[in-house]
């Protein structure tokens, strides 16, 4: 139960309508969860629209209401029931009071945001295992998984909507958490999820075609995104890649300082810079210090960078910061590596972009060095942005020796008619001449391992540590490393 007007004092109102009640006793955008006494706040989604249910929440008892309207079929009893607060955006008034709700959790903790297309779960989840390296506890949101110091919380979202979320930290702060590293899809900025949050730091890491699907067009994808840095306050801190042509842009308006800047290619704050590169790891290059590394590929280089400078802009020692990087681990599925007894080397990675897909396979093609072949089992979700299905499948084609083209998460669709979306990105016969269709992902995965001779090297993309296919309505257990792990007769990702 919360005092209202404590509630309230976080938003910016246009109106107030009724006998306001002391206090509320719940706090809901699900209207179908409203308690008695409790506070429902009419969510405009994508799917559906919080106004349409105001008559049912406060059938269900709803004391007080926040919309940015009253609809008009709204009966006189009903409105003699609940008090109403218009807001000129509910879902930002969400946000506000879900965090206030929580005790503003976010003001207790240093909690960075991380946001781009490729790169927010390996750098999340990287800074929070060097802030726990560093001697505090930690907590993380990503895709893969949250965690309150060492408990493991399943995600669902790259980013929880604003009610789960403020719980969450509210949680972290309970059990003593003083840091927090958190993704930033482009649907929360978009939504409105991150509202209420007081960050102290954001990183950049590239932009690339994706969720096409939702945001329409590039140009609101890339808005989306840099939303986020407009949103920092002064007393947090942004670090931008310089390595794409976006970094810039999204740090332009921000009001955080400083504003710093990595690289692997061009003079910047923390320039990392790629000396040796091994399928084992790298030898790394950080602003003059040199650091063995268990990661592989430029792409990782480059997260390893945004870690290395928003470890020193959260305040923490420049050496200590790689020794941490020097005994860090790669993150679950993403460029995750087996080896056979045979000799042949498997990667399983989430790479479901095409720029993400190009990042991998140049990293391959450049440490194989022609030394044996490239298999790439592949596909692409359904329900989703479909004009990256060709651009996907020309990528593979033109990178590797042999490509599967199978099913990733079909969802509603026919997996046959996605692969045919894919099939059309290539026309060169001779590519073509390359690609093989089996869109059962098991038996691709399976029919991938069949045709490696000791020496080649499989990649399996697209699902990397997702352990479910969709497919229907169905969603059943499966998981690229357990598959690809017994059809090579092997029981570890160990090189």
């Amino acid at each position: 139960m919360k005092r209202l007007d404590i509630l309230l004092d976080c938003l910016r109102t246009h109106g107030l309508k009724g006998t306001k009640p002391e206090t509320v006793t719940a706090l809901t955008d699900d209207s179908r969860a409203v308690e008695p006494g409790g506070m429902f706040v009419a969510v405009r989604g994508t799917a559906s629209d919080g106004h349409d249910y105001i008559a049912s929440a406060i059938d269900r008892g709803a004391a007080a209401v926040v919309c940015e309207e009253i609809p008009a079929a709204i009966d006189e009893a009903r409105l003699s029931r609940a008090f109403f607060v218009l807001v000129p955006n509910s879902s930002i008034a969400l946000g506000l009071l879900a965090s206030r709700w929580w005790g503003d959790p976010s003001r207790a903790l240093t909690l960075v945001g991380v946001t781009g297309t490729n790169g927010k779960t390996t750098i999340a989840t990287l800074l929070y295992r060097l802030a726990t390296a560093m001697g505090e506890k930690a907590g993380l949101l990503s895709t893969v998984e949250n965690r309150i110091a060492d408990e493991i919380v399943p995600a669902t979202h790259t980013t929880p909507g604003p009610l789960k979320l403020q719980a969450l930290l509210a949680r972290m702060v309970d059990a003593g958490c003083s840091f927090c590293a958190m993704e930033v899809s482009s649907h929360a900025a978009a939504q409105h999820r991150i509202a209420g949050l007081d960050f102290d730091g954001g990183i950049f890491t590239n932009l690339t075609r994706d969720h096409l699907d939702y945001h329409k067009t590039f140009k609101a994808y890339l808005e989306a995104k840099k939303s986020f840095f407009d949103s920092l306050s002064g007393r947090a801190w942004a670090l931008t890649n310089l390595d794409d042509p976006n970094g810039p842009i999204m740090v332009q308006s921000t009001a955080a300082r400083p504003t710093a800047t990595y690289s692997l290619r061009n003079d910047a704050d923390f320039r990392v810079q790629v000396v040796e590169n091994r399928l084992d790891g790298m030898l790394l290059d950080f602003n003059g210090k040199e650091v063995e590394t268990m990661f592989v590929g430029r792409f990782n280089a480059s997260n390893l960078a945004a870690v290395y400078g928003a470890g020193i802009l959260s305040g923490f020692d420049s050496d200590e910061v790689l020794k941490a990087i020097s005994a860090m681990t790669p993150v679950a599925g993403r460029f995750q590596p087996f080896r056979s007894p045979q000799g042949v080397t498997a990667i399983v990675d989430y790479a479901h972009t095409p720029d993400a897909l190009e990042n991998v396979l140049s990293t391959i093609n450049e440490i194989m060095a022609g030394k044996g072949r490239i298999i790439t089992v592949c596909g692409c979700g359904g329900d989703r942005d479909k004009g990256k299905r060709p651009l996907m499948a020309a990528v593979a084609a033109r990178l590797s020796q042999v490509v599967v083209i199978t099913s990733d998460n079909p969802r509603s669709e026919d997996p046959k008619a996605i692969a045919d979306d894919m099939l059309a990105g290539v026309t060169d016969p001779c590519m073509r001449a390359r690609i093989i269709v089996n869109l059962d992902r098991r038996e691709a995965i399976r029919t991938a391992a069949a045709l490696a001779a000791p020496g080649d090297l499989i990649l399996i993309a697209g699902k990397g540590h997702e352990t479910y296919q969709i497919c229907g309505g169905e969603t059943r257990h499966f998981d690229d490393r357990e598959e690809i792990a017994q059809a090579l007769g092997i029981g570890s990702c160990k090189l």
